[in-house]
């Protein structure tokens, strides 16, 4: 109980840390990052970026204390640093267009690097049964990696969403850890928690009408972040790969079938759009705030009990992550995902 209120405390002093530097960031970015409205852009003012920096300063330095307090494997701690230098990437990208296969490139070596100090993952558990992987494992778990940094920058597009997505999903992820991770993976919860605390701390600047984007110096660290702790939670935790999904079934389904049924009309789907899903919902359905406040609202009463469900049936995660999915499928479809 003792280390609960603590943990709470410093969450506390994370969140307070990233608001005051968020404060300090727009400060700066209003002279140097605005973000001014083309016509791929869903806002309609010029609004300074680089935000993220906030988080990603405040969030380290959490997990430094925790580790100076023993509470974390420095392993485990060395691999999240990979959001470092994703974030020194996109600090710059956010100054200037930084040429795509230079970022690609540190998102690959981010991945490496995490995905190399946790062991390469060659195990995996699935619907109840462990499938032996081999050096397959290492291969998936940093292309998924790769994926997710870019699924967390194509999400980002609207004011709040991607923050309130990490805030909800971390949280949430940390809650199924508690009720049935393994009893050695618990040391997870404090960074997570920590992680949610950072986010909440900017996303009061950030929540409908924005005041300060993320940017990409936040948005592919975060995709990072979440990634590496559902690697772990597959491999080692006791949360497997399907529960985590579930969480972040919005922007999985959203920025995956965007993909596809962009590649499939043969546009060049690696460029700049406003097809999302969530863009189009937010141009036809009363705007940021409430697309924003709906994907909340869908991660903590919709995902989070399926995922919970999963997490206690593991024979049949599959079938529940399915069941997640589906309407989120559909609503993104009907939406429509992909289409100009």
């Amino acid at each position: 109980m003792t280390r609960l209120w603590a943990l709470l405390g410093l969450s506390f002093l994370v969140a307070a840390l990233s608001f005051g530097l968020t404060a300090w960031v727009r400060r700066y970015a209003t002279a140097r990052l605005l973000d001014i409205p083309n016509a791929r852009s869903s806002h309609v003012h010029p609004t300074p970026r680089g935000g993220g920096l906030a988080v990603v300063i405040s969030w380290v330095a959490g997990l430094a204390l925790l580790l100076a307090l023993g509470e974390m494997p420095t392993a485990f701690f060395l691999a999240l640093m990979g959001l470092v230098p994703l974030a020194a990437i996109g600090f710059l990208d956010d100054h200037g267009d930084v040429p795509a296969r230079w970022r690609l490139l540190v998102q690959i070596l981010a991945a490496l690097w995490a995905v190399g100090l946790l062991g390469w993952f060659p195990d995996i558990s699935l619907g109840g049964a462990t499938i032996h992987l081999g050096g397959f494992g290492g291969v998936m778990a940093i292309i998924f990696t790769v994926w997710m940094i870019n699924l967390f920058n194509f999400m980002d597009g609207i004011d709040g969403i991607a923050g309130g997505e990490v805030v909800t999903t971390s949280m949430s992820w940390a809650l199924l850890v508690m009720l049935g991770g393994r009893e050695d993976a618990l040391f997870t919860v404090g960074p997570t928690i920590l992680l949610g605390a950072a986010v909440f701390g900017f996303l009061i600047w950030n929540w409908p009408p924005a005041r300060i984007f993320m940017g990409d110096v936040g948005s592919g660290g975060l995709g990072f972040a979440l990634t590496i702790l559902f690697l772990f939670g597959a491999a080692q935790g006791g949360i497997h790969l399907p529960v985590s999904l579930i969480l972040v079934g919005v922007f999985l389904v959203d920025a995956t079938l965007t993909l596809l049924i962009r590649m499939a009309r043969g546009e060049r789907w690696f460029e700049a759009h406003r097809s999302h899903a969530y863009q189009h919902a937010a141009h036809r359905h009363g705007g940021h705030g409430v697309v924003s406040g709906a994907v909340l609202v869908i991660n903590l009463f919709w995902l989070l009990p399926w995922a919970y469900v999963a997490l206690q049936h593991p024979e049949t995660e599959l079938f529940w992550l399915l069941a997640a999915y589906s309407p989120l499928i559909g609503l993104a479809v009907w939406l429509g995902a992909g289409r100009p």
